[in-house]
């Protein structure tokens, strides 16, 4: 079946195969290897990507469904190679280890963030539960998202 979509800002035509889903789509055919794929169950959140705003699980979301939507993956975040406040924020407080879980904690992070500018510290918490981390702990990836909200809403970002 011929989808279109738009991802990352590119318009894109493509063939795909019935029952192909959005996170091998993304891997293995398109070679953005920012979505990881940790569970495969939708359990673990490594392969949130926005879906017209909203954040879906790639995994369990079949490639048709993204037909005539806007899609967007962690490597479109990033603008004239500079990082975008979520994956700053990150860094600044030590909110990364292994990095495995990061791009889906960035795309959840991002869909608050369009959602609410302006989180508390337990909706961040709430937002990000779907999320899994075997390294962090949390609080540092929750002190990230909301250093990010700062920086957006003063224009730092």
């Amino acid at each position: 079946m011929k989808i279109r979509f738009r991802l990352n800002g590119k318009e894109l035509e493509l063939e795909v195969p019935p029952g192909r889903r959005l996170v091998d789509l993304l891997r293995e055919d398109l070679g953005l290897t920012g979505t990881k794929e940790g569970c495969g169950e939708g359990e673990c959140g490594a392969c949130t990507v926005i879906v017209d705003g909203k954040p879906r699980l790639s995994c369990l979301t079949a490639a048709i469904q993204v037909d005539g939507k806007e899609v967007l993956t962690v490597e479109g975040l990033a603008k004239d190679g500079k990082l975008h406040p979520i994956q700053e924020a990150l860094v600044e407080t030590a909110g990364v280890q292994c990095g495995f879980c990061t791009p889906g904690f960035v795309m959840a992070a991002y869909a608050l963030l369009l959602e609410k500018p302006h989180p508390s510290r337990e909706e961040v918490r709430t937002w990000l539960s779907g999320n899994l981390c075997r390294c962090t702990g949390y609080e540092k990836i929750v002190d990230a998202v909301l250093l990010a909200a700062e920086w957006l809403n003063s224009g730092e970002g």
